[in-house]
């Protein structure tokens, strides 16, 4: 193994912010700036963070609301199609097509449509499961669930120069700047 073969290959940037409102203008500077490969974690959300990074709006609203309209136009088919046509019976004098009778059934199609969808766009959406991330091998890092603030600036931006990044985030005012190896 050759002494190049041994040296990790930098995954980016890690910068350490203090409080929200650091982050919040750092994340304003990095976005300014044209960084796209980049993101910022929290041990809380932060108001407007999405908008201090230049975030488009979700797609889940979206993805969510056409699931739970198929799903809820799909129950009202299939139960006025089996009461119709398949099984057709008449209880208790009703017509065979009773609305009021189809509801709970229908209602609850819809919820359970959409809170799937909801739950596993989500992750998708946002590459989950991951169960391992360059940021993991920091142990300032770990302060993430507690009190600390990051910005991870990965080495794929087109952007991304190691000392102009580095200074860029010093600028900022983050408090530590940390290597990730991939």
């Amino acid at each position: 193994m050759t002494a190049l073969e041994k040296t990790p290959r930098i995954w980016g940037l890690l910068a350490q912010y203090e409080d929200p409102h650091a982050i919040y203008k750092a994340c304003e500077k990095v976005r300014d700036e044209g960084y796209e490969a980049w993101d910022s974690c929290t041990p809380f959300p932060v108001h407007g963070l999405d908008k201090a990074m230049g975030l488009k709006p979700s797609r889940l609203p979206w993805i969510v609301l056409c699931v739970g309209l198929t799903g809820s136009t799909f129950m009202l088919w299939f139960q006025t199609f089996a009461m119709g046509n398949l099984y057709p019976m008449i209880v208790g004098g009703k017509p065979l097509f009773s609305l009021p009778a189809f509801v709970p059934v229908w209602y609850e199609i819809t919820v359970l449509s959409s809170c799937v969808t909801a739950f596993l766009s989500n992750w998708i959406l946002s590459g989950l499961p991951a169960p391992h991330h360059p940021a993991f091998n920091s142990k300032a890092f770990e302060r993430v669930t507690d009190d600390k603030f990051f910005i991870m600036i990965e080495s794929q931006d087109p952007k991304f120069d190691l000392e102009k990044t580095r200074a860029l985030l010093q600028s900022t005012g983050a408090t530590t700047i940390e290597e990730l190896a991939s």
